[in-house]
């Protein structure tokens, strides 16, 4: 993944230009204190679902093995949790 990295300076000069490329790319924002990583909000959320889905055990498995089924034995998921 390709991240602009700037320092805490240039982020706080130019803050809204900073948060609306990290709406596209996260952006690296290094301090003497350490660095920081600005990323869009629905990116976060991507990356909370996965390491979710990832932490229940056996669920990457049992997706890839259903993945392999034809369509016509694809459940459909109907929202209801059952």
């Amino acid at each position: 993944m390709c991240m602009t990295t700037i320092n805490a300076t240039e982020a706080g000069a130019d803050l809204y230009n900073y948060i609306n490329a990290a709406l596209d790319e996260p952006v690296r924002i290094t301090s003497e204190r350490g660095t920081v990583v600005m990323l869009s909000e629905e990116e976060w959320e991507n990356i909370l679902e996965t390491l979710y889905i990832t932490g229940v055990p056996g669920l990457v498995e049992e997706i890839k093995e259903n993945r392999k089924l034809p369509e016509s034995e694809f459940i459909r998921w109907n929202g209801s949790g059952l």
